[in-house]
C-alpha cells in the first residue's frame, strides 16, 4: 500500500466541500473514469491529425474540454492551426501538463480488442496516450487543486517543434508555472533525461553531362558520396557519455540525379544526429571540418558542397526524476522539454513505448492507459510535496540568515 504524503494526506482532507467534488483517491480508477478515458482516447485517435493538420482533432478536444468547465484559450501556430491552452478558474498555475496532439503519417484506424486488453491506432501511444491520461487524470483532482492546474496541448511536436515554440514565446503565455509535466510514450517511468538533437542536409552540386562522356560534367552524386563516407568515419569519434551513450548519426534520406545515363547535377542527403555528450556547436564544427576537403576539391571540379542546418539543435536535456514510487530510466528521443524557457521542474512521463510509436502497429495496453491516469495524480501531487518542502527550507534558510 502507498504511503501518503503529509501535504497529499492534507489535500485529501480538505479539498471536499458543499460545493467542490472530492479529490480522487490516486491509489483506485474509478469505473466511470475508466469508460471515460476510454471513449476519450479513442475519439482523439480516430480524427486523423497528421503534422499540419491538427485543426479537427484541436476543434474537439476544445469543445470536449469547454463541457468539463475548462476554460480553453487557442494560440494560433500557423494558418489553421493553433496550440490549445485550458484552466480552471484562474490563468496563473503553479502546475502545467503537456503534450502533443499532431501525429506522424499514415494514419492507421482505431481498434480495440477487448479480450487481449490492446488498444491500437496512430496516436494511440504517440502521444494521445498521454493526452486522455492527463485530462482524466486532472478531472479526478477536481476541488482546490483544479485551480492550480493547467493543460497545454500543442501542435507541429512531430517535426522540429513549432507549437510549443510558439507557445514559449507567446506575448500571453502565463509566467506561473514551475512544475510542467510532459507526456511521451516512457513505458510508464520517469525519464531523467533525453539525447540532444542536431540536424542537417548536405546539398551537393555538379554540372550535369552525358554518362558517356562523364568527364565533361561534375557528378554531384559523387560529391555526396565522397562526404557521407567522411561523415562514416567521423560518426565513430562523436561525443559520449556514460548517461547517454554514443552519439549517434542517421543518413535518413539520400536522393540525387535524374537518370542512370545522365550525370547528376544535384544530390541531397537528410542527417539527424542525436547527441549523448557536447553541445550542437561542438559537433557541428566537427561536421565542417570533416567536409573540409571534399567541398575544396568538389569547387576545384566546378561543382559544391554546402551544409544546410535544420535549427541551431540542443543538447542532452537532463530532466527532473526524484519522485518516490516511480522507475527511472533515459531515452533517445527529441521532445519538447528543452523548447519550453524558463524556470521550472521538467518531468517527463507517459504510457506506452517508443519501440511502437511511428509503426504500422503502434498500439498499448488498456491497463497501461488506466494506470497513467493514477500515476499522473500521483505525480502531480509528490511533485507539488517536493516543490512545498523546498519553499520550506528555503523559508527556513531566510529566518536563519
Amino acid at each position: 500500500m502507498m504511503i501518503l504524503g503529509p501535504l497529499l494526506s492534507l489535500v485529501l482532507a480538505t479539498s471536499t466541500t458543499a460545493s467542490q467534488s472530492p479529490i480522487a483517491d490516486p491509489t483506485v480508477l474509478e469505473p466511470s473514469t475508466s469508460k471515460e478515458l476510454l471513449h476519450l482516447h479513442r475519439s482523439l485517435i480516430e480524427i486523423e491529425s497528421i503534422t499540419s493538420n491538427e485543426a479537427h482533432v484541436g476543434k474537439w478536444l476544445s469543445s470536449y474540454l469547454r463541457a468539463k468547465n475548462w476554460t480553453v484559450e487557442t494560440q494560433k501556430v500557423s494558418e489553421n492551426r493553433y496550440n490549445l491552452l485550458a484552466y480552471g478558474s484562474k490563468r496563473e498555475t503553479t502546475i502545467l501538463l503537456s503534450s502533443h496532439i499532431d501525429t506522424v503519417p499514415p494514419y492507421w484506424p482505431y481498434y480495440y480488442n477487448e479480450t487481449s486488453g490492446v488498444i491500437g491506432g496512430r496516436g494511440s501511444v504517440d502521444a494521445k496516450g498521454s493526452v486522455a491520461a492527463m485530462i482524466m487524470a486532472t478531472e479526478g483532482l477536481k476541488g482546490k487543486l483544479q485551480d492550480d492546474i493547467s493543460l497545454l496541448f500543442v501542435v507541429g511536436e512531430e517535426t522540429g517543434g513549432d507549437g510549443m515554440r510558439a507557445f514559449s514565446s507567446w506575448s500571453k503565455r502565463p509566467s506561473s508555472h514551475e512544475i510542467i509535466i510532459f507526456g511521451e510514450p516512457t513505458e510508464g517511468k520517469l525519464v531523467c533525461g533525453h539525447k540532444g538533437m542536431l540536424g542537417f542536409a548536405l546539398k551537393a552540386t555538379g554540372k550535369a553531362a552525358h554518362s558517356g562522356y562523364p568527364w565533361l560534367g561534375v557528378s554531384a552524386n559523387d560529391v555526396l558520396v565522397e562526404a557521407l563516407g567522411e561523415l562514416l568515419k567521423l560518426r565513430e569519434h562523436l561525443p559520449w557519455s556514460t548517461k547517454y551513450g554514443n552519439t549517434t548519426m542517421n543518413v535518413g534520406r539520400i536522393q540525387g540525379g535524374v537518370a542512370a545515363n545522365v550525370v547528376a547535377e544535384t544530390a541531397s542527403a537528410n542527417i539527424a544526429i542525436r547527441l549523448a555528450a557536447g553541445t550542437p556547436d561542438l559537433v557541428r564544427g566537427q561536421i565542417i571540418d570533416a567536409l573540409e576537403e571534399v567541398k575544396a576539391a568538389a569547387k576545384k571540379q566546378g561543382g559544391d558542397l554546402n551544409i544546410e542546418w535544420a535549427s541551431e539543435g540542443y543538447p542532452p536535456v537532463d530532466i527532473d526524476c526524484a519522485i518516490d514510487g516511480f522507475e527511472n530510466m533515459t531515452v533517445n528521443y527529441g521532445t519538447d522539454v528543452p523548447l519550453l524557457s524558463g524556470h521550472h521542474r521538467r518531468y517527463l512521463y507517459g504510457p506506452g513505448s517508443i519501440f511502437v510509436a511511428h509503426s504500422d502497429h503502434e498500439a498499448l495496453q488498456r491497463k497501461e492507459l488506466e494506470e497513467a491516469v493514477l500515476d499522473y495524480r500521483r505525480l502531480i501531487l509528490k511533485a507539488t510535496e517536493v516543490r512545498s518542502k523546498e519553499q520550506q527550507g528555503e523559508s527556513e534558510e531566510q529566518v536563519e540568515l
